[in-house]
């Protein structure tokens, strides 16, 4: 119990712990709030409505915490460069435009929440628009790229299994195997991302509170 407890505590103490958890809770309660919500009964659907907001009051909470991303992405976006140490240039290329995209994707976010916050004077669904349209795209390159990992990894295993059957071999063989399956979880998480796309959640979450106060008042 209390390793586990430690473990939480160390994985809540880093940025990227910590924004995995909030991502996990943020679509956990908007999945099963989106379910009860489209149930019968008064108590099932404000329960699910509670869910949403707590969802939307999550996902808001990410939002301002990307507003320090720029620059650790543009670090390595300058690090990574042209991808010159990449030998695929299909890897390569869909590398450098997923950078690309990750690099505009946060001051469109910026602004947009900068105009719902009114700190701008600005309207905000152009930018969310376009901010989901450089998420959606940065996701989609991830799976390709994923994908293409995928396939190069399992080149490589099936050049293995005709060698030698040395102990250095087999380990080799195995850590080709644990790629092969992050790269399969990296996709699952893309995907995940893509049923529940980056929107102006403070506006969902105003949305969602006024359908709640209507219905509670009938």
């Amino acid at each position: 119990m209390q390793n586990s407890l430690e473990s939480l505590v160390n994985v809540l103490e880093s940025y990227r712990g910590r924004d995995k958890v909030i991502r996990t809770l943020c679509y956990g309660s908007q999945l099963v709030g989106g379910v009860l919500s489209e149930k019968p009964g008064l108590s099932s659907a404000q329960l699910g409505k509670s869910l949403l907001l707590f969802s939307a009051q999550l996902s808001h909470c990410r939002t301002v915490l990307r507003l320090f991303d720029d620059l650790s992405m543009l670090t390595y976006s300058q690090s990574y460069g042209l991808g010159a140490g990449e030998e695929d240039s299909a890897l390569r290329l869909m590398s450098v435009l997923n950078n690309v995209a990750d690099q505009l994707y946060y001051p469109c976010e910026h602004i947009a929440w900068a105009a719902d916050a009114e700190i701008i004077s600005a309207k905000s669904d152009k930018w969310w628009l376009l901010s989901g349209i450089l998420w959606g795209v940065s996701l989609l390159l991830g799976v390709f790229r994923s994908m293409r990992v995928i396939m190069l990894l399992r080149k490589k295993l099936r050049k293995s299994r005709q060698g030698d059957s040395s102990e250095g071999t087999v380990a080799s063989r195995c850590q080709l195997r644990r790629q092969v399956r992050g790269e399969v979880l990296s996709i699952l998480s893309s995907m995940a991302d893509l049923k529940f796309p980056a929107t102006s959640t403070s506006s969902v979450a105003v949305k969602l509170k006024q359908s709640s106060d209507t219905e509670f008042n009938r």
